[in-house]
């Protein structure tokens, strides 16, 4: 018997523990491959709105290329599952440089 009383709040608690242990879990190359996705996807979110940025000159235009980039990403997961984590890395280090840009 679990501690946990049933709420929606232990139900939430459920749910993201297992979405997040079916995430990591399987063999160990998936996982793997999964966090280097990530951190590829960072390093190419970080380092194209700084080379987008410096070859057009306007930040609007870097940001539609980001944002496209990523449009691109979300239609090609449906056939590779593993490259959403390469856009959600992505994602993330766009939304950093924003905040380190300040806008």
């Amino acid at each position: 018997m679990s501690t946990l009383q049933r709420t929606r709040l232990a139900a939430l608690q459920r749910t993201a523990g297992q979405q997040l242990k079916a995430s990591f879990g399987g063999p160990w190359w998936r996982r793997s491959s999964r966090i280097l996705l990530l951190l590829t996807g960072f390093f190419i979110g970080s380092n194209l709105t700084v080379h987008l940025d410096n070859a057009t000159g306007a930040r609007t235009f870097s940001a539609f290329f980001a944002l496209l980039a990523c449009e691109l990403l979300v239609l090609i997961r449906r056939r590779y599952p593993l490259l959403d984590s390469l856009r959600l890395g992505f994602i993330y280090a766009v939304v950093l440089e924003a905040f380190k840009v300040g806008s």
